[in-house]
């Protein structure tokens, strides 16, 4: 399995990890056990940013906790288990809700419910997942 030999990466602000993403403001930045995160992605934490434990996210994603185009400002909660595809961009005081999914190149400017499928621009809920989505969500859980 990918994640056995997991361990937290090294972060320092404004640098790539080894994984090659970015956090800014680390200081307001929590990263959840098992987490994946993916190449280039860059994330703003100045008014906070928490993944939680098991969450994955795509290549290519941005997560801001500020916004200085419309001056938006808010903590980003990324809960337990939640998916983010690829080039996906987070807004400002989002939450998405556990085991969620959000599809690739969404613009996330609203709270994401927990156990649903979201995409768009902007991002819209477009269904609930169904029993064996969730059920593999938690399996993939207690397989990392």
């Amino acid at each position: 399995m990918r994640f056995n030999n997991w361990t937290y990466p090294e972060i320092t602000d404004g640098e790539p990890t080894k994984y090659h993403w970015i956090v800014k403001h680390t200081g307001s930045f929590k990263l959840g056990y098992k987490t994946d995160v993916g190449a280039f992605t860059y994330i703003n934490a100045q008014y906070g940013v928490i993944i939680e434990d098991h969450v994955q996210i795509g290549s290519h994603c941005s997560i801001y906790s500020l916004s200085t185009i419309d001056r938006k400002q808010g903590e980003v909660r990324l809960e337990k288990g939640c998916r983010i595809g690829t080039h996906s961009v987070i807004m400002p005081g989002v939450t998405i809700g556990r085991g969620s999914i959000i599809g690739a190149f969404s613009f996330v400017n609203t709270n994401i419910p927990a156990g649903v499928l979201a995409y768009g621009v902007p991002a819209k809920v477009i269904r609930l997942l169904n029993e064996a989505e969730l059920t593999e969500i938690e399996e993939s859980e207690e397989s990392l």
